[in-house]
């Protein structure tokens, strides 16, 4: 890409046409001045009022047609910059909806995970065994982005690229904020490769064998139609620095 500073090139746009539009003013001035000031009207034996008119009506077609160009060169100028803003737009709203910050709509494949219940206590199991870890939302999260999900949310809040999911005790911490099971996570796509998706994870896999033998929740379906938020977060990336 150019490295250009934002906003330059309307600058000089803009400077551009401040320069017509003064020479046109000063075209129509010289043209005004010569008509009443700069001549003599009157007739003398050395100059024919004919002539002079007629050089005069050159003079100012001459002034008219030069303004007329330097006009439609200010509206070139101007409609130039406002269909820039107008990429500039479009460019800025495709951006966004890549990284999440818009809403979006359509068919969803929703994963619900949740604890085991509390009367189950296996004899010489782990206890951590029985509830649902960060690696096992990851795992989910993980294969629906592999099958091609375009838009996902867990818990309702849409996932971004620095979105960041961790397990503090029994609850999980996403952006900073806790939350309890169930833990739900939707994603929109193609529901048939979405689910294909989960079927081949054989993290999910895993965790389904948990279900079967802890009671471990799973539950997976579709829903037709539903739209996600855009991600409505601070999305600045603070770097660590060292102290000293």
């Amino acid at each position: 890409m150019a490295d250009k500073k934002p906003g330059r090139g309307r600058k000089i746009t803009r400077r551009m046409a401040t320069v017509l539009v003064g020479a046109l003013a000063g075209l129509l001035f010289v043209a005004a001045a010569t008509t009443s000031h700069g001549s003599d009207l009157r007739p003398t034996r050395q100059q024919d009022m004919a002539d002079l008119v007629a050089a005069q009506a050159t003079h100012n077609s001459q002034a008219r047609s030069t303004a007329s160009a330097l006009q439609s060169q200010v509206n070139e100028l101007s409609n130039h910059d406002a269909e820039a803003a107008g990429v500039a737009s479009a460019s800025m709203a495709s951006a966004e909806a890549a990284a999440g910050l818009t809403a979006v709509r359509g068919p969803v494949v929703q994963v619900t995970l949740t604890d085991a219940p509390l009367d189950e206590n296996p004899a010489g199991v782990d206890p951590d065994m029985l509830v649902v870890h960060q690696q096992d939302i990851q795992q989910v999260v993980d294969a629906l982005w592999a099958g091609g999900a375009e838009a996902m949310t867990i818990q309702g809040i849409r996932v971004i690229s620095t979105t960041g999911v961790k397990c503090v005790g029994n609850t999980v911490i996403l952006n900073g904020v806790p939350y309890s099971p169930p833990y739900v996570v939707a994603a929109i796509g193609d529901q048939q490769a979405l689910e294909q998706s989960l079927a081949a994870s054989r993290n999910v896999q895993i965790y389904k064998q948990y279900v079967l033998a802890y009671r471990l929740g799973y539950d997976q379906k579709r829903i037709a139609d539903v739209t996600m938020p855009g991600y409505a977060g601070s999305v600045q990336l603070n770097q660590a620095t060292p102290v000293r």
